[in-house]
């Protein structure tokens, strides 16, 4: 019986199978290395364009972190494709379904992969940063966060508004704070009656008094138009950004309490109804009366 198992063991041990068994394991073998050293270089990879966002300020490391992922699961890709080739398994048919399921995806999440592409170009070009007030995609607030699919804006009111990137991406960016200064105009009207050099020494005296006014470029007070009920003037007054909106509210105010103690007018619009008698008008057309 011994003989017998001996016998059919060597039958089935034959050259062609000993070098078939050789041939796997050493596929299996090369697989191993193939996957540590794709292991290593994507990890690398990774680590290298991740250091490089953090490394230099002007670079956002929210890109080069999602870079950094991309290099390093294209790394791995490769190598899996490897490996399957090493097999001598046929990797043009898997790459083409990969592609078509690739393609199936991307239609299915067109709108969530513009957010994406988007969201680079945001973080690339920069047009604004966390802590910007813009106006952006119909909303406008304080940019708390850049994410690659969506921006996260904070109303000056204390909501919060998410707001796709590809909505700010597709219309005008506004930046109210990416420049240190910010120019205060106003339209200030006063009666036609009011002495207009007068009212014009009052808003000079009260822009160039001001401590947030900047004096390059100079204020500038001008007559600007003669309005519907009112002379206009142009007040123009350059402040400093982080001062724009409590230096527009104090000034608006000093120039009311200002022109009060001048006793110059600023008028409301008004609208005056003349009636003229109509040619052929008769003893019995009837007469406008008081009731």
């Amino acid at each position: 019986m011994d003989n017998l198992s001996l016998d059919s063991l060597q039958g089935w041990i034959t050259p062609d199978r000993v070098d078939a068994a050789i041939l796997m394991a050493l596929n299996v073998l090369y697989a191993i290395v193939i996957l540590l050293v794709a292991l290593m270089v994507s990890g690398w990879a990774r680590r290298k364009i991740t250091a490089a966002g953090e490394k230099h300020a002007r670079l956002d490391p929210t890109l080069f972190g999602f870079l950094g992922n991309l290099a390093k699961y294209a790394i791995l890709a490769m190598a899996v494709i490897f490996v399957l080739n090493r097999f001598g398994i046929q990797t043009t048919s898997l790459v083409a379904l990969i592609g078509a399921a690739g393609l199936a995806i991307g239609l299915a999440l067109q709108g969530t992969l513009s957010n994406l592409a988007a969201g680079v170009m945001i973080i690339l070009f920069r047009p604004f940063r966390v802590g910007h007030y813009i106006e952006a995609g119909s909303e406008a607030g304080t940019v708390r966060e850049i994410s690659l699919f969506y921006t996260e804006l904070k109303t000056y009111d204390g909501l919060q508004i998410i707001v796709p990137n590809g909505d700010i991406w597709a219309s005008a960016i506004t930046n109210y704070s990416v420049n240190d200064t910010r120019m205060i105009d106003l339209t200030v009207g006063v009666a036609y009656d009011a002495d207009l050099k007068r009212a014009e020494t009052i808003l000079r005296r009260i822009a160039e008094s001001d401590p947030r006014s900047l004096s390059d470029p100079a204020p500038f007070v001008k007559v600007k138009s003669l309005g519907d009920s009112s002379v206009d003037f142009v007040y123009r007054v350059w402040t400093k950004t982080s001062d724009y909106w409590v230096t527009r509210c104090e000034m608006t105010e000093a120039i009311k309490l200002e022109f009060d103690k001048a006793g110059i007018g600023i008028p409301f619009p008004t609208r005056t109804l003349v009636l003229e008698s109509g040619a052929g008008e008769t003893d019995e057309t009837p007469k406008p009366r008081l009731a």
